[in-house]
């Protein structure tokens, strides 16, 4: 599991361990965090490292691969594209060839809903074309391209996981998420709610939307663990290279997020109305229906209100707010 001490993948080590799997992370913990890496061993070492890797799946006989291990903020991308063209492409490549090295053909690779960037077709299903607007979501695509071409020169399997808006927490609250800093909508909104911020920006209210704010499409990082655990399962069992969505094909608006968490924590949220982000399209949903036909896989968690009451729990152990 490369990134396997991150957010979607510390869940995904403690749902496979659940269910009988043997898992090593490999991290660098440049982003990840050493105390989420609780299952299975951790070797610290970088995407870089093709030696490394390759003596890592060698040594403990991996039967497949999950890589998480890879950069996710579109800000970031934009001011430091470098950045994400070396960790994305060129680590992707590092693993491609050591996995091919040492005779590891099973890969799940985290993809994105960024890889399709504006898209007009609504809800976006697996054959929207993919034209991403930020480096970001180029660097997801070119690793979606490397695991094709590796697979029709190689005979590498893969699954691509195109994940729309990762969200909640670890019902048992053993894990969460913790970025620094922290991009995301839900988690801001509750520091908004507690005071770590004076307010949370809503980034334009003037969009074609019922009340103005963008739509996302919000899955509950329980059930993107599932989805992994699914994939694996798939390929193991000699499925065919595919990407798959994975989204509830629900929308829920800035808005709307603002209000459950208002409800959920009993707190205000302080707003301040800032002007639109560029790039940010109104609406993206996904249609996740290959998803549940393939994979089996349903979004049993992701309702709006579970995933603010997760997260509004994993905030309060996380930043020690019990009780308030």
């Amino acid at each position: 599991m490369t990134g396997g001490a991150g957010y979607v993948g510390s869940h995904t080590c403690k749902m496979l361990v659940a269910r009988g799997h043997e898992i090593v992370v490999y991290d660098n913990l440049s982003r990840g965090h050493r105390e989420f890496a609780k299952w299975g061993k951790l070797i610290e070492g970088d995407l870089a490292d093709t030696s490394l890797l390759e003596r890592s799946l060698t040594d403990f006989a991996a039967d497949a691969v999950i890589h998480f291990a890879a950069f996710a903020y579109v800000g970031e991308s934009k001011a430091n594209p470098g950045m994400y063209y070396r960790n994305n492409v060129a680590g992707t490549l590092s693993l491609l060839d050591a996995m091919q090295a040492a005779r590891v053909g099973k890969l799940i690779v985290s993809s994105t809903c960024a890889t399709y960037g504006e898209s007009s077709q609504l809800p976006i299903s697996e054959n929207t074309a993919q034209n991403p607007i930020n480096p970001y979501g180029r660097s997801k695509l070119m690793m979606e391209q490397m695991c094709r071409d590796f697979g029709e020169a190689h005979g590498l399997k893969y699954v691509a996981l195109r994940y729309f808006n990762a969200s909640g927490c670890d019902p048992d609250c053993d894990i969460g998420e913790r970025h620094d800093p922290e991009p995301h909508l839900i988690p801001r909104v509750l520091m908004a709610a507690t005071g770590l911020l004076d307010a949370i920006d809503i980034l334009g209210d003037d969009y074609p939307t019922p009340d103005g704010t963008c739509i996302r499409d919000y899955v509950h990082v329980t059930d993107l663990a599932e989805a992994h655990a699914a994939a694996a399962d798939y390929l193991l069992h000699g499925g065919p290279a595919d990407a798959f969505n994975l989204g509830t094909g629900r929308g829920v608006s800035v808005r709307e997020v603002i209000q459950c968490v208002e409800k959920i924590t009993g707190h205000s949220v302080p707003v301040h109305i800032a002007r639109r982000r560029e790039g940010d399209p109104a609406i993206l949903v996904a249609d996740g229906k290959k998803a549940r036909a393939t994979l089996g896989w349903s979004p049993g968690n992701s309702e709006i209100e579970t995933i603010v009451r997760t997260a509004w729990q994993w905030h309060c152990r996380d930043h020690a707010l019990v009780g308030q």
